[in-house]
């Protein structure tokens, strides 16, 4: 028991050893320092494109809500503008038509 356990400790110290002596060589080196700064880049822009995705997901809600509000205004404009309420406002006030020679004419 004791020495499968030693072969085991042994034999994981060698894999130890084998893989520093790769990464520390003059060779692995530079491979392992270029996989960490891929794998740092590719985090960077993982999260730039969610910040993206998500002030495009807000601009979006804008949008939205100002096209809303646009309409809601234009109902607005077309109430105020009806026909119906200016004449209930002209009586209202003691308001008439405007005589030919009162209405002027701009091209």
């Amino acid at each position: 028991m004791a020495t499968r356990s030693r072969k085991k400790e042994n034999l994981q110290t060698r894999a130890l050893n084998s893989i520093k002596k790769v990464v520390f060589s003059s060779q692995g080196f530079p491979i392992c320092l270029s996989l960490v700064l891929l794998a740092f880049l590719f985090v960077v822009f993982r999260m730039k494109v969610i910040e993206f995705e998500d002030k495009i997901s807000k601009v979006n809600y804008d949008i939205e809500k100002i096209v809303r509000e646009n309409k809601r205004l234009k109902a607005k404009k077309a109430r105020l503008l009806s026909p119906k309420r200016l004449r209930n406002l002209a009586r209202q006030y003691n308001l008439s038509e405007p005589k030919q020679e009162q209405v002027i004419l701009v091209p």
